[in-house]
């Protein structure tokens, strides 16, 4: 069993970074892959991000590379969202979201435990 609680949300500009964070509780979080979805009103759960249990693998959506960056520090059971060159497409609730494994997990139907979401808005 693992816990999530994002922080870091807000309302920003246009070209504005923002960096979330997902702490995790538990003693195991070195052994759970993480994603970042995202969702914004009328729209499915997209992720946007994964990182396998390691670090050493990522992923990102085409709609956000080159613009955000996962990393993780598993000393500290936290997984982190940097977010650079936002844009007001990129305004929704972002979920963060934790699964056993070794691999990248991009479905969120892959991930049993999820995060309470925290508000991004970006205003252009």
């Amino acid at each position: 069993q693992v816990q999530l609680v994002e922080s870091g949300g807000g309302l920003v500009q246009a070209g504005d970074s923002l960096r979330l964070s997902c702490a995790a509780s538990g003693r195991t979080f070195s052994s759970y892959a993480m994603g970042w979805f995202r969702q914004a009103p009328g729209k499915e759960r997209e992720c946007v991000a994964a990182i396998s249990s390691s670090g050493v693998r990522t992923y990102y959506a085409d709609s956000v590379k080159g613009r955000f960056t996962t990393s993780r520090d598993n000393a500290k059971n936290t997984v982190y969202l940097q977010m650079n060159s936002l844009k007001p497409g990129d305004t929704a609730v972002y979920y963060c979201a934790a699964r056993t494994g070794g691999y990248l997990y991009i479905s969120k139907s892959d991930y049993n435990y999820w995060g309470q979401g925290t508000q991004v808005n970006v205003s252009s």
